[in-house]
């Protein structure tokens, strides 16, 4: 009896511990830019990064030959925070041959600390320096757990 009662109570904090790792996604699509991003962070102190990627279209012609498309896994993701309902996404593409020296620098800040949603707002800063004419836009994103 007691057996299957300790058997019981593990299987249950196991279920509780898989449930509770966080996954969000955060979205743009406007006439700057257009992106999604997603993250994992583990629910233990210290909210570690579990997983990261993302892609981005930055509709700019100006900025079409070096940024039209990028992709982004974790080495991208330079900061992070995911805290009680507010997220903190900085995306840091240091670029490299392809970009001729330009950089980018997404960052996306979402949601209201003390108020955790399933789906929540916030905005994106975009900027492209280094290259041959500096871009920056702002704007809208949508973000979510799944």
């Amino acid at each position: 009896m007691w057996r299957g009662m300790i058997i019981l109570a593990g299987l249950l904090a196991a279920a509780g511990t898989a449930h509770a790792d966080s996954r969000l996604f955060c979205s743009a699509d406007d006439a700057q830019a257009r992106f999604t991003l997603e993250s994992g962070f583990a629910s233990d102190a210290g909210h570690r990064l579990n997983h990261f990627r993302g892609a981005l279209i930055v509709k700019d012609p100006a900025q079409a030959p070096t940024f039209s498309k990028r992709v982004f896994e974790s080495q991208h993701l330079s900061n992070h925070w995911s805290r009680d309902g507010e997220l903190l996404l900085e995306v840091f593409d240091e670029g490299g041959d392809d970009t001729e020296g330009a950089t980018l620098d997404l960052v996306v800040v979402a949601g209201q600390r003390g108020k955790p949603a399933a789906n929540f707002s916030g905005t994106y800063s975009l900027t492209i320096e280094g290259g041959s004419k500096p871009y920056a836009a702002e704007g809208k994103v949508s973000c979510g757990t799944k």
